[in-house]
């Protein structure tokens, strides 16, 4: 859990660009954006996976997966509503938003701890 946490913060946080963040909400030319930074995630994982625990590269990719639907679906929310940072919805957006990348490390860490 805490190596999947370290590699969300890492990857969403650090080095998640304001083109990324900002692009991977838009009604248009969100793709580009979104999967720029699902790849980041996904390197930063797959790194850190490699290191730890190789047997379990493919957890990487199911986080990639995860991820960018997850992305995707805050999104198209934004877009939909017009959710800027003056709307009553944008926290609970990104609490939404980080609640289920937090749920994904625990549910993929338990996976490769009963598989381990």
């Amino acid at each position: 859990m805490l190596l999947l946490t370290v590699k969300h913060i890492i990857a969403d946080f650090v080095l998640q660009t304001s083109w990324m963040a900002i692009g991977k909400d838009q009604k248009t030319g969100w793709a580009l954006p979104l999967l720029a930074h699902c790849f980041v995630h996904l390197a930063v994982a797959m790194t850190l996976i490699l290191i730890i625990a190789p047997k379990f590269w493919f957890v990487a990719v199911i986080d990639f997966l995860i991820h960018i639907t997850i992305d995707r679906a805050k999104g198209l929310c934004t877009s939909t509503f017009g959710v800027t940072h003056e709307h009553p919805w944008f926290w609970t957006l990104i609490g939404v938003d980080q609640a289920l990348h937090h749920l994904t490390g625990f549910g993929l860490s338990i996976f490769m701890a009963a598989n381990g």
